[in-house]
């Protein structure tokens, strides 16, 4: 790690992170808590097809981590794809995605919150202790983003150990159930699981939403991006064949806890232990992963203005977009005592999906200079996006089109507020 200013006087961020930090933090993004609950909505949908939509969603996730890495190299600042769109494509499909990223990212971040107090405590005492851990994450969120990296290493380190003890059992116990037939395996079917697991690899483009804390960014984050996916690929892949292998496609249709029915094959008790707290510290992984990226995009639109001004002051110390994180946390707090895992899942696999479609929009229109990856890739990323949102469950994409056209209606209207005011 690098001694650097804490932010420049004109409020830039620090660039802190080096090589490392930024993989963790992908990790920290990508191994969360979607690795430990969105197998049972996938199974439900695809059965044993469920692995044809982990490559299918792998794949776009690849496509989208390509134009994002790119993207990022040219455009090295805080917002991600809200930065790129509007470089790219312009005002409107800039906050289009950003909008996109935040409202998705802000339910995801209420059911991680959630998922971690379910493996963590008794069923009464969930909804508090998820509030407690969103207000604590945020805390250690607007404390600056080295904090967030040290503690990302260690929360990682205790999701992989839990994996490796998941992986192992699936593959050398065996359930009654797993002789159980699945559901029908459907081309719907499987885009639809694709689609849930999408959920599970979406953390990726958190590097590039830090682009402006990332040391040597043009070379620095798209190595981060695509060694970070790759690692996580590795890992659901053989998560997901150990749980068919233990459990079945019904089985793990049904499961609230996947890997925990994984764990309960042994008839032992310490399995199941570890998982859980493999669980949690995913869940916590990504929920400070998670508030970290949706305060850097916000930073980015207030600084245009597409959100108030006021969520682009950065902490003069900390070097962190503390008002932005401190009302977020408070949004998701609200969140967590209305909303539940399942229905966030669909809810902000629609937001992010449509987020990559404009990141990989505004790759295809790169200029030869700044390409880095085939042209082909962005045109398969984004239709591969659009697909997968056409086949979510029905409620989400009524849901995401109605939070949508809220930001985009407050958008227009400010628009014209600000053109009446000047003349």
């Amino acid at each position: 790690m690098t001694n650097t200013p804490a932010a420049s006087a004109n409020g830039a961020l620090a660039r802190r992170l080096n090589l490392g930090d930024a993989v963790v933090i992908g990790l920290g993004s990508m191994i969360g808590a979607g690795i430990f609950a969105s197998f049972a909505p996938a199974a439900a949908a695809a059965g044993a097809g469920l692995l044809l939509g982990l490559v299918i969603a792998g794949f776009i996730a690849f496509c989208n981590a390509t134009s994002s890495a790119q993207l990022a190299a040219q455009y090295p600042t805080s917002g991600g794809s809200y930065v790129y769109g509007r470089e790219q494509l312009g005002e409107w499909s800039g906050f289009f995605a950003g909008w996109s990223f935040v409202v998705g990212k802000t339910a995801s971040s209420a059911a991680m919150a959630i998922t971690f107090a379910t493996y963590a405590v008794p069923g009464p005492w969930v909804k508090p202790v998820a509030i407690l851990a969103v207000i604590l994450l945020t805390i250690v969120n607007t404390m600056g983003i080295t904090r967030t990296a040290l503690l990302t290493r260690v929360l990682v380190a205790i999701s992989l150990v839990a994996l490796t003890v998941a992986v192992i059992i699936g593959f050398t116990h065996t359930a009654a159930s797993a002789a159980l037939p699945g559901p029908e395996v459907t081309v719907y079917g499987v885009l639809q699981s694709a689609g849930f697991l999408f959920f599970a690899f979406a953390g990726y483009a958190r590097v590039a939403t830090m682009g402006e804390e990332v040391i040597n960014p043009a070379r620095t984050i798209p190595r981060a991006i695509t060694t970070a996916l790759t690692i996580t690929l590795i890992v659901y892949v053989l998560v997901a064949v150990s749980a068919l292998h233990a459990l079945g496609p019904a089985a793990l249709a049904s499961a609230s806890a996947p890997l925990g029915a994984v764990a309960n094959t042994t008839g032992a008790a310490w399995p199941g232990i570890v998982i859980r707290i493999g669980a949690a510290a995913a869940a916590l992984g990504a929920l400070l992963a998670m508030i970290a990226g949706i305060g850097r995009t916000s930073l980015a639109m207030a600084r245009n203005r597409d959100i108030p001004r006021w969520f682009a002051d950065v902490h003069p110390r900390f070097s962190a977009p503390y008002r932005a994180e401190l009302t977020l946390g408070l949004i998701v707090c609200l969140l967590v005592a209305v909303t539940d895992l399942r229905g966030a899942i669909g809810f902000s696999s629609f937001g992010v999906l449509l987020y990559y479609f404009v990141a990989n929009s505004a790759a295809w229109t790169q200029t030869r200079e700044n390409r880095r990856y085939p042209r082909f890739l962005a045109i398969a990323g984004a239709i591969g996006c659009l697909i997968l949102v056409a086949t979510l469950p029905l409620g989400s994409i009524i849901a995401g089109v109605i939070v949508l056209a809220i930001g985009l209606g407050y958008r227009l209207i400010r628009l014209r507020v600000q053109s009446d005011s000047a003349r």
